[in-house]
């Protein structure tokens, strides 16, 4: 028996009805539609690693380890879910998940990012643990059904707001209401944004593989061509420094300098294990939120994607989820260790799903194609922002497809999934629109006659909440959440 048919055996080919060809389409679809990590994953947790950054180094050299990290800790736990699970999902730091780990624990509460990694990682081992015991399918039955559907959709919208804030579309206003409409015509940088949106969208409407790729790569390209021919414009189109290094060093020189060593960020989340103790109560919290945020995201995509597979039994349940679940607690413990926020699985395996994906061996190449990007590490510094925040937008139009499994009909969830959907951006919190979604399902059921339905557990987690932020509210004076 030949290598190819050893494969073709292993991952069942014939039961599931698929070859070499249609694997390998699928998952090459999928790499394509979720290489934006590579790019919007560093630029992201960037900010966060800068507020105290390794020593000697700048904002480019913490990009291209943050790039390697991604693509690392994407590997491990794609490998898991290829060689044990055998399911063709892809995996990486979650989109959403990173944003709550910079922008809130770290740029908001000012927990250091090295107790953020430990925090991560502390969350990993917990989904190890109940994934190994068989406990996560038991959590997931917990949680309300109408919170968990809207979920991925209250992402999108926070996902969506951010970039177009970014991007400058979406701006500050100083009185009455607090965003407008921003006059992007008198920012250039903004303009180049608009247009790569534009055709970004146009090109994903379109069914373009690769849409949100060729969207970041192409406003890239028309940003450096603004930034070298047009005079005074270098450094508002080109990333800070970017320009200079490459005048004094060379363009040869800049590419083969590449910041391949992330033994830094290691030290990091070594350093934050040892500051635990500092503020154990928040450590708790945090890690909490970063355990219920996971754990929904992975679920919902799981079961979203599985649906458009047909691997569901006739209960709506997927058989043996706890081995794709194993996948992405493996791949956040490993994740954590190296630098990264929170690894799940990928709504965009959808795409190579719709191909005919149906086996491991699609996340196989999914896996492969991550490591191959390794190559291109020296290229991720000379993307500017306002290309990568165009995937931010993208994504959170994707995934506001949740409120489709909504039955907005019935108050007992539209309400808790409306608050779900609605306060996780007006907050800029994932975990407050968690807690909105959670602490209305059990009042809006006894209102509505169906109290009967909300389980111990449920009323327990909401009493659990309301002590939360009852505690937090008193603390020192004032109102501190996620």
């Amino acid at each position: 028996m030949g290598v190819a048919d050893s494969l073709a055996d292993y991952f069942d080919f014939e039961a599931c009805d698929t070859d070499f060809r249609t694997e390998t389409l699928a998952g090459a679809t999928t790499f394509l539609a979720m290489a934006y990590i590579i790019v919007v994953n560093p630029v992201i947790l960037t900010p966060a690693i800068m507020t105290d950054p390794p020593a000697g180094m700048g904002e480019a050299q913490v990009l291209q380890m943050l790039a390697v990290v991604t693509i690392l800790a994407s590997v491990a736990g794609i490998a898991v879910m290829a060689l044990y699970a055998k399911r063709p999902f892809g995996l990486a730091p979650g989109m959403g998940l990173n944003a709550f780990f910079a922008f809130t624990v770290v740029l908001g509460l000012g927990v250091p990012w090295q107790v953020a990694l430990a925090a991560v990682f502390v969350e990993g081992i917990l989904f190890i643990i109940l994934s190994a015991v068989g406990a996560r399918r038991y959590v997931i039955e917990l949680f309300p059904e109408p919170v968990k559907f809207a979920v991925g959709a209250g992402i999108g919208v926070f996902l969506l707001f951010l970039g177009l804030q970014e991007m400058g579309v979406i701006v500050e206003y100083p009185d009455g209401t607090l965003v407008q409409l921003g006059n992007f015509f008198l920012d250039p940088t903004a303009i180049v944004a608009v247009a790569g949106l534009a055709l970004t969208l146009f090109l994903y409407a379109r069914g373009v593989t690769g849409s949100i790729v060729i969207g970041i790569l192409s406003t890239a390209v028309v940003g450096w061509l603004i930034a070298l021919f047009v005079p005074g414009q270098q450094t508002t189109f080109a990333p800070p420094n970017t320009v200079g290094v490459i005048q004094d060093v060379g363009f040869v020189a800049f590419l083969t300098d590449v910041q391949y060593n992330f033994l830094p960020l290691v030290e990091g989340f070594v350093q934050g294990l040892g500051q635990i103790a500092d503020e154990p109560l928040v450590f708790l919290l945090v890690v909490f939120t970063f355990f219920v945020v996971d754990f929904f995201d992975t679920a919902g995509t799981l079961i979203g994607v599985s649906g458009i597979a047909g691997f569901l039994d006739e209960d709506g349940d997927l058989p043996e989820m706890d081995k794709p679940l194993m996948a992405d607690a493996i791949g956040t413990t490993v994740g954590a260790m190296m630098g990264t926020s929170t690894v799940t699985t990928y709504i965009e395996s959808s795409t190579g799903v719709e191909e005919g994906g149906r086996t491991g061996f699609t996340a196989l190449v999914v896996g492969l194609l991550f490591l191959l990007s390794l190559a291109v590490v020296p290229l991720i510094s000379l993307l500017p922002l306002y290309a990568t925040y165009i995937a931010l937008v993208i994504v959170g139009i994707i995934m506001l497809q949740g409120v489709a499994d909504v039955n907005w009909n019935d108050p007992a969830w539209a309400i808790p999934a409306a608050l779900t959907i609605t306060v996780m951006p007006l907050t800029a919190s994932i975990a407050n629109g968690l807690a909105a979604g959670i602490l209305s399902y059990p009042l809006v059921n006894v209102a509505v006659g169906r109290g009967r339905e909300v389980t111990p557990g449920q009323w327990l987690l909401a009493l659990a909440l309301v002590g939360y932020y009852v505690l937090f509210f008193l603390a020192d004076g004032g109102f501190v959440a996620f």
